[in-house]
């Protein structure tokens, strides 16, 4: 069954990336007046197709594992392709409508990706609260002063919501020297500092590093209140937002858990919480209600949530926030990429078709949201690989045909030929690669 799940998440995964890659291809070369003698979505023999009335094959194929945009060239001159009266040739088109072409792909999958975020941001999002009780013993964050609750509210500067957020900002230091710079808020004291932890060629040559892990930093649910219900006996007793509460009864209490135990055990009883509330100490007096569990066991309830933060947007608030998302994700992907090809991050961390369909599947089980989440940053790698300026790349294509647009002569066929030949065998190298990483993750 889950064979079945990745399967399904993967086509639909692919198909989707495919499918807006290759319109954005389509709508310029449309634009441009070439005729298009074939869209396909997969490699192979078609299983459907449908022809327009401009001539142009509307196909799906067996192999779910690319598409392309085929348009009219002068080898179809002599074949049993006919061009429409009135459209083009590629080669009869200025070099800056193929360069425009080229990029239409990648621009069509970074739209895709705008258009995910800004419908994520508008829906607004639940964060667990990135929260630490300490950090791990004689790891770099606890000798860096990571030795107490607190929250963590930024990295490098850059304001964090969720732990999403941080393993990102990390992500972006992999391979580097220096010290990454943690924002955090005591949940004690309630000052807030930056924390400095070093890093020395962190992760420099590592496969599938765990940035939380090496630097002893462990997400950690701790007896953190969130929103009371209305009516509810937290908002009754006065528990606010933010209040943490290190004690029920006099018994010390860390995580939610210790906390959510001492309460069902007091059902209709009054409990005393010793909370800290902006760097204060406070005690409240709270009766927890009742309910009854299908076993007949009567336990307390309080009526709170779990400390979380709630980020959402209007729908033109939601507008910088997409951008700004795309932006980041296309700065790490390439930063991240860039230091794969320099050897500060390992080659194995390389992820192939396996890898996406698990991906694709584990992230559809987490819901809608989680999964095109996914889905806009597969658009966005997408985009950034086919920008390298790899020829049988839309890049390469762009560069063939900027020089050409510059010098106003064709780069020679002979190092086209050549250019395309390094051009396959690094992509088909890359590929091969990470297959076998995907191989090894598996087995």
């Amino acid at each position: 069954m889950d064979f079945l799940q990745y399967l399904a998440a993967f086509i639909v995964t692919l198909g989707v990336l495919v499918t807006f890659h290759e319109f954005g291809h389509y709508v310029v070369a449309r634009a441009s007046g070439v005729h298009i003698v074939r869209f396909a979505v997969g490699f192979g023999r078609p299983f459907w197709s449908w022809v327009d009335k401009r001539g142009t094959e509307f196909a799906l194929c067996l192999v779910p594992l690319g598409g392309y945009v085929r348009m009219f060239d002068d080898r179809d001159v002599d074949a049993d392709t006919s061009k429409p009266e009135g459209t083009l040739t590629y080669m009869d088109l200025h070099p800056r409508w193929r360069v425009a072409i080229a990029l239409g792909g990648p621009v069509a999958n970074f739209l895709l990706a705008v258009v995910v975020y800004w419908v994520l941001a508008i829906g607004g999002s639940y964060y667990t609260m990135p929260v630490i009780a300490t950090a791990e013993e004689d790891s770099p964050a606890l000798l860096a002063g990571m030795d107490r609750p607190m929250q963590i509210t930024a990295v490098d500067g850059t304001a964090t919501v969720g732990w999403q957020d941080i393993g990102m900002a990390l992500t972006e230091r992999l391979g580097e020297t220096g010290e990454i710079v943690f924002s955090v808020r005591d949940l004690v004291g309630a000052e807030q500092r930056d924390i400095g932890v070093p890093i020395n060629a962190w992760h420099a040559g590592t496969k599938d590093p765990n940035v939380f892990q090496s630097l002893g930093i462990r997400p950690a649910v701790l007896s953190l209140a969130g929103d009371p219900l209305p009516d509810s006996p937290a908002q009754r007793g006065g528990l606010q937002a933010g209040d943490f509460v290190t004690a029920v009864n006099g018994e010390p209490v860390l995580y939610w858990q210790e906390w959510v135990d001492q309460i069902e055990a007091h059902p209709n009883k009054t409990i005393v919480f010793d909370i800290y509330r902006d760097g204060v100490l406070r005690q409240l007096t709270v009766t927890p209600s009742a309910r009854t569990l299908e076993d007949g066991t009567e336990v307390g309830a309080l009526g709170v949530y779990q400390a979380r933060i709630l980020e959402e947007h209007t729908l033109l608030e939601a507008v910088p926030v997409a951008f700004a998302e795309t932006w980041d994700k296309i700065a790490m992907i390439i930063n991240v990429l860039k230091k794969m090809i320099t050897g500060h991050v390992s080659v194995e961390n390389l992820s192939g078709p396996i890898s996406i369909a698990q991906i694709a599947g584990d992230s559809a089980e987490y819901g809608w949201r989680s999964y095109v989440g996914i889905l806009a940053f597969l658009s966005l790698s997408l985009g950034v690989m086919n920008l390298l300026p790899i020829p049988i790349l839309d890049g390469g294509h762009v560069v063939f045909n900027s020089v050409e647009w510059v010098t106003g002569k064709p780069v020679p066929e002979r190092v086209q030929v050549v250019g395309v030949q390094v051009g396959l065998l690094l992509v088909g190298t890359t590929m091969l690669l990470a297959i076998y990483n995907d191989i090894l993750r598996v087995f």
